[in-house]
């Protein structure tokens, strides 16, 4: 039994039930469009990688593994008008790690400001452009906290050598928190090297440090492109932060504008095959988009263990099971979700007799038999009946057709299925081998000018030997005072008070000692030296 229509399924299926060998595998080993697989174990990756690879691009994308296709999500904002919300909604991920936060508090608010400056400042004046080099450049040793934010306000983002502009995010952003105190804003950026851990790790920096393979492949390469997220169990919550990222991407770009390719009627159908969907933590853009995704050739078959793991994700009125035309039950162990399916299924006509005997013990035999009939509505399968489902059967439910109760397929014992099961492509540490052609990214022109600084920056206070970077912010360190920092004042004792040229001297060395203020994208032109800036 196929379903070949736009409606997305979703499956209930507890675990060793049989969903890989009877609804994963054979759906893979039969779609030939692109697809994006979350492959937890990497056995849906040995089994169907071999034949998908025979007309779509294998992409097998494991950040534990220095083998895997490459990605960076930085590569993927676009410059220009598009730039700050492309960083806003990777910086969204960041800050919920976990998609379990319905409102944010003051630390992680303030600290998706601050990833959204730094990461437009790693953009536009940094040669790495990564998560990576964001983590380090927020935490160098060589200098502290207040310093790199006064770097960030006086870096050359947008102008050019004869005018100096730099970016309005960045400078709001890094003004924002020079203008707190110094115990909040080592919480701020507590919290923020906290959200970025990840990406310190050496191997998922190698991951995340280009490009195999862009969002726009999966859609309209020449040939399709089959994404497998291979995460091994071990490390599924350290990396679940990095598969979310890159799934929010995908979903939010390929659902921006209808008409966004010039081949629209080219583009490749695109499956979402997202097992144990729930362990990903709720994907807000997800939840709204499952209701117009189908317009944009974009299926998703959802699998979960039970309704109680959706719920946890995304709450008890969600709209997951709303907007899945097509349901699948295998034999639950779920009483709520046992009879969610039951009261699906509906109920049906059932005609009972009953026969009452009256009169003499001899009754029957003397015919004072009395037979009632009457018909009763029954559920077509109760709660119980669900959960004792056999092995070998599942219920599915189609809108708008009745109910059927099927046999479970087995890819193996098919063998139209098992000929296509073919060795998977092998992986070089060298290079990832079966990738689409290289397509250029909106910051390669800013590759040879990167870290472009004024000369202004020269000017700027000495570092305090990383005095402003602790850590706790409940805890005192002892430095230098802001007295030995102290610009000493003009030597006025030196002039006459009477004498009009000696005053004009002495407000000539006090606005020598005024360093030019370049942020918020202000040119050092539009400065009025009547005010000493």
């Amino acid at each position: 039994m196929r379903h070949d229509g736009p409606e997305h399924v979703l499956a209930f299926a507890p675990t060793r039930s049989g969903k890989g060998v009877g609804l994963v595998v054979p759906t893979l080993l039969s779609w030939t469009g692109s697809a994006i697989i979350h492959d937890i174990k990497g056995e849906n990756w040995s089994i169907t990688a071999g034949w998908r690879s025979r007309f779509s691009h294998c992409l097998l994308l494991n950040p534990t593994d220095l083998r895997s296709a490459r990605y960076n999500p930085l590569l993927e904002v676009r410059r220009g008008d598009n730039e700050v919300r492309d960083v806003q909604n990777i910086a969204d991920i960041l800050v919920d790690p976990e998609g379990a936060l319905e409102t944010r508090n003051h630390w992680e608010k303030t600290s998706h400001s601050l990833l959204v400056g730094a990461i437009l400042h790693i953009l536009y004046a940094e040669e790495e452009k990564t998560l990576a080099r964001v983590a380090s450049f927020l935490s160098d040793p060589k200098r502290s906290f207040v310093a790199t934010l006064r770097h960030m306000m006086a870096t050359n983002h947008l102008g050019d050598e004869t005018v100096i502009r730099t970016h309005p995010v960045v400078a709001s952003a890094a003004r924002e928190l020079l203008n707190k105190s110094e115990n909040e804003r080592s919480g701020v950026l507590s919290t923020a090297m906290s959200l970025l851990g990840l990406y310190r790790d050496p191997v998922v920096a190698a991951i995340t440090s280009r490009c195999d393979w862009r969002i726009s492949d999966l859609v309209e390469g020449k040939q399709p492109c089959s994404l497998y997220l291979v995460i091994p169990p071990s490390d599924i919550s350290r990396t679940k932060p990095l598969i979310r990222l890159i799934l929010n991407q995908i979903g939010r770009r390929l659902t921006e504008r209808l008409d966004q390719s010039p081949t629209q009627d080219n583009r490749h159908n695109l499956l979402m095959m997202l097992d144990e969907f729930p362990a990903l933590g709720r994907l807000d853009f997800f939840e709204t988009s499952l209701a117009f995704m189908a317009g944009y050739k974009i299926r998703a078959f959802l699998i979960a263990q039970s309704l109680n793991q959706i719920e946890k994700a995304y709450g008890e009125y969600n709209s997951i099971l709303d907007n899945c035309h097509v349901r699948v039950a295998f034999a639950t162990n779920d009483e709520r979700t046992a009879k969610r399916i039951s009261d699906a299924l509906g109920t049906a006509t059932e005609q009972r007799a009953m026969r009452n005997y009256a009169g003499h013990r001899l009754a029957p035999w003397l015919a004072h038999v009395m037979v009632s009939r009457q018909e009763t509505a029954r559920q077509l399968l109760t709660p119980g009946e669900v959960m004792q489902l056999a092995d070998d059967q599942e219920l599915v439910l189609v809108a708008g057709h009745p109910p059927i109760r099927a046999q479970k397929l087995r890819y193996y014992q098919d063998s139209n299925f098992a000929a296509r099961v073919l060795p998977a492509p092998k992986l070089h540490l060298t290079g990832y081998a079966d990738r689409p052609a290289t397509r250029p990214d909106d910051w390669q022109e800013l590759h040879a000018s990167a870290g472009r600084l004024p000369a202004a920056e020269q000017s700027m206070p000495p570092d305090d030997d990383g005095m402003e970077q602790q850590r706790h912010p409940a805890l005192p360190e002892v430095g230098d005072t802001d007295r030995d920092h102290e610009q000493p004042e003009p030597d006025r004792a030196l002039t006459d008070d009477d004498d009009l040229a000696a005053d004009q001297r002495a407000m000539a060395q006090a606005r020598a000692l005024t360093p030019i203020a370049q942020s918020y994208a202000i040119e050092a032109s539009d400065h009025d030296p009547r005010l000493g800036l």
